[in-house]
């Protein structure tokens, strides 16, 4: 499986098959070790990179930008908008009046004319969708944006976001990221079924269940780990008693097949039709190449039966699990008295 072999929907650029997700670059990863991830993913011929403009504080994308401008080589940039920077009151959100400007502050970042992919970060439930693809649209005309996508939206959402882009006369969001893995396959209900409808290139993030995947934790904590750093969103979720015996299955079975957990974990996740792309957020070079040996494992029919058998399709173990950024709105209560009579 080459590293550069899939296009984002029907008619989209062609992009590598892993997306350097650039999270850490400025966080726990320096710009040193940025430059060397960088370089290796490039040199494996990768050219699908994804930043946000809060990653990091903003220095994702500064990092990035730099980086980018040294090497002048052709890639495919995704950044996004949507969550609050730290020192800029009123930003974050999805009005249209900060999309605008955010789309100007990562341009500036990033050192770029024009973003190829710009991403809606999280929904905004207190601004109407039109608004929103309205803005989208500006950006398009303007030539700030090539192409645009959305991440962490309800399905039914993304649904409404192309029929209004139809309604305007603007492009069709190209790329979504929903949260997927084998441990959590909720979005094969209704959000992967809706972006193969609508020819939407689906791009997940966390394939390996930020980490729980990969094995690490079969023996314990290992200092470092994402757990061990008390990360809140992990320890909420994938580090679950259920969740981690199911990985500890799977990295048995790893075992038996002589191929590291993570391996099969992401082609578990590629070997998804709707899946045109996979995030991957290595902090290291070494872990950047694990990935790129990763595209390469085998993987079969009896990979997929047993692998698939873990999590029922739709599901996750995790009891209760939704994501609080994405709150359920599902049930309004209301008291009227003639239902009691």
């Amino acid at each position: 499986m080459p590293l550069t072999a899939t296009k984002l929907g029907p008619d989209g650029p062609e992009v590598s098959r892993l997306c350097l997700g650039t999270m850490m670059f400025g966080d726990q990863t320096d710009e040193e070790a940025s430059a060397v991830i960088l370089d290796c993913y490039l040199a494996a011929g990768g050219n699908f990179i994804d930043t946000a403009d809060s990653y990091a504080g903003t220095r994702s994308e500064t990092i990035l930008g730099k980086l980018l401008n040294e090497r002048d080589l052709p890639v495919y940039l995704a950044t996004k908008c949507g969550n609050p920077l730290p020192g800029m009151n009123g930003s974050g959100g999805l009005s249209p009046a900060w999309i605008l400007q955010a789309a100007e502050l990562s341009r500036e970042r990033l050192k770029r004319d024009s973003i190829d992919l710009y991403y809606l970060h999280h929904d905004d439930n207190s601004t109407p969708l039109n608004e929103i693809v309205g803005a989208m649209g500006e950006l398009l005309t303007r030539g700030a944006i090539r192409a645009w996508g959305v991440s962490n939206f309800r399905p039914w959402k993304i649904v409404e976001l192309v029929h209004l882009a139809d309604r305007f006369g603007i492009t069709r969001p190209i790329a979504a990221q929903p949260y997927y893995h084998m441990l959590n396959r909720t979005a094969e209900a209704d959000y992967l079924p809706a972006c193969r409808h609508f020819g939407i290139g689906v791009v997940p993030y966390s394939p390996l269940a930020r980490g729980v995947l990969t094995g690490k934790y079969r023996s314990g904590t290992p200092q470092g780990s994402r757990a061990a750093r008390g990360d809140t969103r992990m320890l909420e979720t994938e580090f679950h008693p259920a969740t981690l015996e199911l990985a500890a299955r799977a990295a048995a079975y790893s075992d038996q097949k002589k191929v590291p957990p993570a391996h099969l974990a992401l082609q578990w996740v590629l070997a998804n039709d709707a899946v045109k792309s996979v995030l991957i957020g290595p902090r290291t070079v070494g872990q950047l190449n694990d990935y790129l040996n990763a595209v390469k494992a085998p993987y079969d029919a009896d990979d997929e039966a047993f692998l698939s058998a873990l999590c029922t399709p739709g599901t996750t173990p995790v009891p209760n699990y939704w994501d609080p950024r994405a709150p359920l709105q599902g049930r309004r209560a209301r008291f009227e008295t003639s239902f009691f009579r």
